[in-house]
């Protein structure tokens, strides 16, 4: 299947940007970069095609470093924003080492327009206090692009980028830039920092439920951050973690009457599956009720993917009808292989039971 996202950084986005230099600039050869812009293009990934272009705008802008950034920042607002944008961020992760301040005040401004998560990160890898300490100050930045900055490129484990070592082995380094966000009124800023939360949970669960211990769970904005951030955990079954939101951390339930359908179905179609939850504890109990997709791998073994489902609150000896319906497509992030799936129920992250059906790409 032809990836999308990397038909963003095609010919044609090329020739526009070339458009908008020769305007911008005076005297931009618009011709050498689209030469170096389009030239072994196709079989490259996105992100690899971001750099191609970087490769170009390197050669053909002012070899005066602070120059060739002031035609970047007056470029980053004619272009259409997200990914597209994430050009002119990597220039700066690539070649604004021997100028800290000004690449500093140009992610600060470049961010807005798209994104300096990866960019941000070659500063840190580098010089990690120093440029921490200008992200502590981003965090209080009254643009929510700009704090989400400060959150999204210090989490340790990034998706598309390399881990932060250093943050992965201690993470306390990053604790003033989630404090101040912690209760951020956006809700782009307040997945960042949930995201961020969660990536630590995958090393040092410990310390990071002591750490957020005190946080206000009676503000809105914390709470959701909260919840979001120790996923991982919660669908792990963690007992801490289930305690920090009053879970119950080891229910008595049964699985009855799971139904699945259809048996057999195709890329594209609907699978619906349901089930009744019935507790056999003469108190209360609150839940978390997930399941597990166990995707067929191109390899022919299997590899699970857990979804939320809903939170319940289940009276002594009662019983709750749940169901889902999902459609089975192919993503940019994932693409389905022929075989034998398997769907498994998982309350307070402990399987109960499931089905299986048979998928035709």
């Amino acid at each position: 299947m032809a990836d999308p996202l990397k038909e963003l950084f095609n010919a044609a986005r090329f020739r526009q940007i070339a458009d908008l230099l020769a305007d911008i600039e005076p005297g931009f050869d618009s011709r050498r970069f689209l030469r170096l812009a389009t030239t072994g293009l196709e079989p490259l990934s996105l992100l690899q095609r971001i750099r191609h272009g970087t490769v170009a705008l390197r050669a053909t802008l002012p070899q005066d470093y602070p120059t060739a950034l002031a035609v970047l920042r007056k470029l980053a607002p004619r272009l259409d924003g997200g990914f597209t944008g994430l050009m002119l961020p990597d220039f700066v992760g690539v070649h604004g080492h021997g100028h800290f301040e000004e690449s500093m005040e140009a992610l600060h401004f470049l961010t807005r327009f798209s994104s300096g998560e990866f960019a941000i990160r070659e500063f840190l890898r580098r010089d990690l206090h120093r440029t921490l300490a200008v992200m502590r100050q981003w965090a209080g930045d009254g643009n929510e692009h700009v704090r989400r900055l400060a959150s999204e490129g210090s989490r340790p484990r990034l998706p598309w980028s390399f881990r932060l070592e250093a943050l992965v082995a201690d993470p306390a380094p990053a604790v003033p830039i989630l404090e101040q966000l912690k209760a951020d009124p956006s809700l782009y800023v307040r997945k960042s920092v949930a995201n961020h939360l969660n990536d630590i949970s995958k090393d040092h669960p410990e310390w990071l439920l002591g750490w957020i211990r005190p946080w206000d769970q009676a503000q809105p904005t914390t709470a959701w951050i909260l919840k979001r951030g120790l996923r991982s955990l919660i669908k792990a079954g963690d007992a801490r973690a289930l305690r920090v939101f009053n879970f119950t951390a080891r229910p008595t339930v049964r699985l009855k009457n799971f139904r699945l359908s259809p048996a057999k179905l195709r890329l594209g179609q609907v699978l619906e599956f349901g089930f009744d939850l019935e507790s056999t504890s003469a108190r209360t109990q609150r839940l978390v009720v997930d399941y597990a997709l166990h995707y067929m791998k191109k390899s022919g073994a299997t590899a699970p993917k857990v979804f939320k489902l809903r939170e319940v609150t289940l009276a002594p000896h009662a019983t709750m009808k749940l169901s889902r319906r999902q459609r089975l497509r192919d993503f940019t992030t994932r693409k389905h292989h022929p075989g034998r799936h398997r769907v498994e129920i998982l309350v307070n992250g402990r399987i109960l039971g499931g089905g299986s059906f048979v998928l035709h790409t």
